[in-house]
Formats: structure tokens, sequence, C-alpha cells
């Protein structure tokens, strides 16, 4: 399939920091917009699981993620060509502060504003304007000016005080010809809850529906949505050929799924299916083997180290694991490479064994955050491709290898800037297994 135009306008909403409240308004735009019957697509910029799982929830709509440094140029305009094609509106949530990213080439950092740039859709700026009144002017008037080529469509103003205190800011930004588009005041309670890698997962959410009628609730209170639609553009598109980002380890996936296993970027499935693969879901915490039916596996990444007693105790998973691996290539990404070491000590210092299928040993009690751009060069034939392929992804772990082991590396790692990192993973046999997930094949 060759995307070439899009039918949708979009936008990007951005702040010019982390924990602004990007997520609050988005989920509160999205649940507003699918009341009033309108069909609106949402994206992710950079590498996050958590946030897409929210907007799904929100829209009824998978989300994606966008990514300029993992992800070639093409892969970026198929993917939102393809979004935009398919909904009334575009919505994609932005990383970090807007300008935020790695040195890089021009478009290539990773930043929120290098798509804004390139798909030509204008920002709706979050601004926290929590314990700061007119200054915020002043930021909005560095944010506006910092690159010719990103616009600042308008701005939302989150945690207002009072009327006072909005009017106060709503004044000052009046003389810069940017709309205020919103006020959303201070309330600790729309927040979500968080742990160590970010958000509590949607699925683990019980009154999940409830919080996003309220956040629709204060989006139809606080934002002006009709004037939000108008501010939408269609985005600049390039041709694009859909690809295959990362190679199908298989014809046939046995894929983990539950609160253990979640991580897995959609655009990936969607690759694998493009590429002729089926996908067969099990539940390592229900105590199910891969599928027999199939002739791979993969454990992607997610929390085991919340589930590490139950995951030890599920029998006919590690025994239908073993077998599995005995004629059949296993993967482990992240949360699924310390499933396939020999054990993984909890937060509380209590090892739990593992399925033993590589030789390393994880622990989440001696936390280091491991966060970054990673690129790696497959060191032999496996599930990730071919010896010598380069495929870019990142890192995110809190755990620690606290026992290397003694199998061969699966891959050799480097950071953003091109810096190696050494051999990282491991493999034996039919396994192997790495802390690295990937978005694309360079």
């Amino acid at each position: 399939m060759t995307v070439r135009s899009g039918s949708a306008p979009g936008l990007i909403v951005a702040a010019p920091r982390s924990g602004a409240g990007k997520t609050t308004v988005t989920l509160a735009l999205l649940a507003a917009l699918r009341r009033r019957g309108i069909s609106v697509q949402a994206a992710k910029v950079g590498p996050d699981y958590i946030d897409p799982s929210f907007h799904a929830a929100a829209t009824g709509r998978q989300s994606f993620n966008l990514d300029s440094w993992a992800m070639p140029p093409s892969l970026l305009d198929a993917l939102v060509g393809e979004g935009a094609a398919q909904a009334d509106l575009l919505v994609i949530e932005g990383a970090m502060g807007l300008f935020d990213g790695v040195p890089a080439a021009p478009g290539r950092s990773g930043a929120s504003a290098d798509l804004a740039a390139r798909f030509a859709v204008p920002v709706l700026l979050v601004i926290d304007v929590s314990g700061q009144s007119q200054s915020a002017a002043a930021l909005l008037r560095g944010f506006a000016s910092h690159n010719p080529a990103v616009q600042i469509g308008g701005v939302v103003l989150n945690r207002v005080g009072s009327e006072r205190h909005r009017k106060l800011v709503g004044d000052a930004i009046a003389a810069l010809n940017i709309p205020v588009l919103g006020a959303i005041p201070r309330d600790a309670a729309l927040a979500l809850p968080e742990r160590h890698l970010g958000l509590i997962q949607a699925l683990e959410h019980e009154n999940l529906a409830a919080r996003l009628e309220r956040l629709a609730d204060v989006a139809e209170r606080h934002l002006d949505l009709d004037a939000i639609q108008r501010l939408a553009a269609a985005p600049r598109l390039s041709a694009s050929q859909l690809q295959t980002p990362v190679p199908p380890p298989g014809s046939r996936i046995a894929l983990a799924q539950d609160a253990a296993f979640s991580f897995v970027y959609p655009h990936v499935l969607a690759g694998w299916g493009r590429a002729g693969a089926e996908i067969e879901t099990f539940s390592p915490l229900a105590d199910e083997a891969p599928p027999e039916t199939c002739d791979s596996c993969w454990l992607p990444g997610g929390y085991p180290e919340l589930h590490a007693g139950r995951l030890a105790a599920a029998s006919r998973f590690r025994a239908g694991l073993a077998q599995f691996a005995t004629t059949r290539p296993v993967h482990g990404e992240c949360g699924g490479y310390m499933v396939l070491g020999e054990s993984l000590e909890d937060e509380d210092g209590v090892s739990h064994r593992m399925t033993g299928l590589l030789s390393h040993a994880t622990s989440f009690a001696m936390r280091k955050l491991h966060l970054g751009y990673r690129e790696a060069r497959l060191l032999a034939d496996g599930s990730l491709g071919r010896a010598g392929a380069l495929l870019r992804g990142h890192e995110f772990h809190y755990a620690a290898l606290v026992a290397p082991g003694d199998d061969e590396p699966c891959v050799a790692l480097a950071d953003s800037q091109g810096e190696s990192l050494g051999p990282s993973g491991g493999r034996r046999g039919n396994v192997t297994g790495t802390f690295f997930h990937a978005i694309a094949s360079t």
C-alpha cells in the first residue's frame, strides 16, 4: 500500500518540559472529541509503550509511535499518511519538551519539533503556569521564535490557580497574537497514577472509562474544542511505501501478552502482519505455554519484576517454553530477556527462579536507570534478522544485570552519537535476548 496524502488535518500537543500535563490534556481532548462523534487518530512521539494504550482507550482506535531518530523519514511519512487517511483528525502527543532530542542531523533528533516541521502541522503548547503569571508570555515568545519551521498555533494553560491568575497570564500572552485555547484549573485528582516506568498501564485501571469521561467533561468546560479543531492542518507528506520496520521472527508468532508482557510497538506488529506473519497471543501469568502451532516465540518487555513470584510458579509456561526452544526460536526484549535468565530478584531482594534458557541473572532491588537511544548490530542470525543488520531502538529499564552469564552476546550496541557500548544480551541455541527494544531497521 502506498500512502500519498492524508485526508485528516493534524496537530501536535507539546509542552516546554516533561510533567507539564501533555498526557492529561491529550486524553481530555481525545475523549471529548470522541464524545462529539469525531473519529480521532492518536499518535505518540518517541519510544513510549504506555501512553498509546491510553490513547486507544480514549479514541477506540489503535495509536502508534513516531520517532524521528529511530525511524527512517519514509516510515514516518507512511505512518502519518495511513493514520490521517483513516480518521477525521490526527492528534500527536509530544514527548519531553518540544525541542528536546539528541544531537543529530537536522530533523533526526527525536524531538517533537522535528515532526512539527516535517509535516507542517501546528503545535498546541501546554504550559504549566503554576508558580508564574506574566512570565508565561516570555516563555511562549521564546518557543514561538526558536524555529521558524515550527508553528505554535495555540496555547493551553494548565494548573491555573484562579480566574485572576488566568487573566494575568492571558492578558500577557495576548500581545503575542497566539490564541489561548484553554485554561485548566489546578486539580491533583486529574493526574494519572505512575510507577517506575511511567503511568500505571491502561489495562490495569479498573476505572479507566470513568476517568476518561471525567477528562472529557474537563475538556468540554475548559478547552475551546471548536477552535482546536480549526487549528489543525493537513500534514505535508511525501509518497511512501508502508514498510516492515522489524522483520518478523517467523510466519506464525507466539506473542506473550498480559500485565507482565505488554510492551510491543503497534507499528512492529502491523509490519509483521504486512509481511504475512500471523500472531497468536498467550499469557505466561495465566501459566500458558507458547502455542505449539507457532514457529517462533516473542517475549516482549513489561513488568515481570512486579510478577516474579507468579512467573516462577508458572510451571506449564516454563516447561512449555523450554520445549518450544528446543526446535524453534525464542526472543526476549527487556522484561522478556529478564525472564529468559536464571533468576530475577524483586524489589524486596527475594530471588525468583526464571526459565534458565539463558545464563544471566537480573535484579530489580539494585535499581539503576538505563535510558537512551540505541543502535544495535546483530552478531548472528536470529529473531531480529540476519547477522550484521542494523536496527535502531532504545533501552529503558531499572533492572540491573547482576550476573552476566556465559552466553554469546546477541548484539553490539552504540548510543545515539555512535559511541560503542559494547556487546549486549545473550544467545544460546535457538534463544536470544537483550534489554534493547527494536523500533526499526535502519
